[in-house]
C-alpha cells in the first residue's frame, strides 16, 4: 500500500463521527477477546487436568518468544514513520513491524486451539482475521506485516502441536 492508500483509508474512517473511535475499539476487543479465551482455556484445562495445555501454553509461548526475537532483529518500519501521517490506531514505535506481532499471536492460538476444539478453534480464526483488516486500515502495519504473521501464526501452530503429538 501506498501513503495515498493509507491517507485516502483515513480519511474515510475519519469522515464519520465515531469512525476512528469504532476502529480503536475494534481492534482492542478484538485482540483482548483472543487473549482473554485464552487465559480462560488454559486456566479451565489447568483445573479439569487436561494434559493437552502443556502443548497449547508451550506453542504458543516459543512461538511468540521466536517471533519477537525475529521482530526485534529485523526492525522493520511501520507505515507511519515510513510514509509520515497519522495513523487511526495510535502507537509511539517506529520499528519492529514486521511480522504483526498481533496478528501471529492471534492466529498461533486459533491454530493451537483446533485441536482441542474445532469450533473455538475456527472462531479465533475469524476473529483473527478482523484484527489482521483492523491493523492495516488502521495505520500500524503495511498488508504484507499481518499477511506473513498470519501464516506464520498458523504454521507455528500447526507443526508445534503435530510436534508435541508426536513426541506423545
Amino acid at each position: 500500500m501506498t501513503e495515498n492508500d493509507y491517507i485516502k483509508i483515513s480519511d474515510r474512517i475519519r469522515k464519520y463521527k465515531y469512525g476512528e473511535q469504532i476502529v480503536r475499539k475494534l481492534n482492542l476487543f478484538s485482540t483482548s477477546v483472543v487473549y482473554i479465551i485464552y487465559i480462560l482455556v488454559v486456566v479451565f484445562m489447568i483445573i479439569t487436568k487436561e494434559c493437552d495445555v502443556i502443548r497449547i501454553v508451550a506453542v504458543t509461548a516459543v512461538s511468540f518468544i521466536g517471533v519477537s526475537y525475529f521482530r526485534k532483529k529485523f526492525d522493520s518500519p511501520r507505515p507511519y514513520t515510513v510514509y509520515n501521517y497519522d495513523p487511526i490506531i495510535k502507537k509511539e514505535k517506529e520499528g519492529n513491524s514486521f511480522p504483526s506481532r498481533h496478528v501471529f499471536s492471534a492466529f498461533v492460538i486459533a491454530t493451537t486451539f483446533i485441536y482441542a476444539n474445532l469450533e473455538l478453534g475456527i472462531c479465533l480464526f475469524v476473529i483473527s482475521c478482523m484484527i489482521a483488516v483492523l491493523r492495516v486500515i488502521g495505520g500500524v502495519h503495511f498488508p504484507k506485516d499481518v499477511i506473513v504473521g498470519a501464516i506464520t501464526g498458523s504454521i507455528c501452530g500447526v507443526l508445534g502441536s503435530l510436534l508435541f503429538i508426536a513426541i506423545r
